[in-house]
């Protein structure tokens, strides 16, 4: 009976330290933070979309705002020495957030903007969530990503026409392949290699490795491509001076084969194919706006 009184007594004095210990817990997972992103390597200047789950686990409501010098939520960024990058200052504040109990709330985050990740090298990246009423960060896993370069196959340089409201006085396109574990995806990238301004970089989607893009530019020194993105289908696109993606449409081979025309007054044209629904532009190939884009060429740190 002693030994039971002595145990007894144990677990009595030790109970207030253990129900602590299970409030601290408790209070560290009331906002769960979940970051992924879809790929494991980019193109340098390529939009890096972020994924990012935000659970509310405090059990009423919370209101996510900027508050005592702090905003909301934010990225750890660091590069391949372990260096941290440092976020491009921006003037436009992050709206606040208002997450039901038990409700989880999933953004879309595209990094390229937002941090200066442009050159070639490996990423860790960490989200935090600062919850003004508690005063805390709370922190998701820490995500990798590569930042590399595509096969150049194709470029050319054209100048500014008169009246277009396009900075500079020249463009260069170039078209660029890369190989993932499953596919090949064609991109393009727009720049301005006098004053060392990328304007824009995305992919027109998948292409079979065999089948070379055809490449026209028109009167006003627009860029058509013409792709082969599977058997016997076609995609084309058309893009602009400063990076937009005007025209992206898919064609079906008939009967002859579906190629670029470039007419004698400077108009281009798909001839040959059957034209399809216009080609949906998944969210991983929106652009940023343009005074979001990065300036500088990026850099080989590997």
């Amino acid at each position: 009976m002693r030994r039971i009184a002595l145990v007894y007594g144990v677990i009595k004095r030790a109970l207030p330290f253990v129900c602590l210990f299970l409030s601290a817990v408790k209070g560290e997972a009331q906002i769960q933070v979940d970051l992924k992103f879809k790929r494991l390597q980019y193109i340098a200047y390529e939009p890096v979309m972020a994924t990012l789950g935000i659970t509310n686990l405090a059990g009423r409501d919370v209101d996510l705002h900027d508050a005592d010098g702090q905003s909301w939520f934010g990225f750890e960024v660091t590069g391949s020495e372990s260096q941290p990058i440092p976020a491009i200052p921006a003037n436009s504040a992050q709206p606040p957030l208002q997450i039901k109990a038990g409700q989880k709330v999933t953004q879309r985050i595209n990094l390229t903007p937002l941090y200066p990740v442009q050159d070639f090298g490996t990423y860790h990246v960490r989200a935090h969530i600062y919850f003004a009423d508690l005063g805390k960060f709370f922190y998701s896993g820490t995500k990798v990503f590569e930042v590399t370069d595509a096969r150049p196959i194709w470029e050319k340089t054209v100048g500014i026409p008169e009246g277009v409201s396009a900075r500079g006085s020249v463009r260069t396109y170039s078209l660029l392949t890369n190989r993932f574990p499953d596919h090949t995806s064609l991109y393009v990238r727009v720049q301005d290699k006098d004053n060392g301004i990328v304007y824009a970089t995305y992919s027109l989607g998948r292409t079979i490795a065999f089948e070379e893009p055809q490449a026209e530019i028109d009167h006003a020194n627009q860029l058509h491509v013409l792709h082969c993105a599977a058997p016997r289908s076609w995609a084309y696109s058309r893009i602009g001076l400063n990076g937009e993606l005007l025209v992206h449409s898919s064609f079906m081979e008939t009967k002859t084969r579906t190629r670029l025309f470039h007419a004698g007054d400077g108009e281009v044209a798909v001839r040959g194919g059957m034209i399809e629904a216009p080609a949906a532009q998944t969210a991983d190939e929106k652009l940023p706006k343009l005074s979001e884009r990065p300036t500088g060429m990026p850099k080989d740190n590997q």
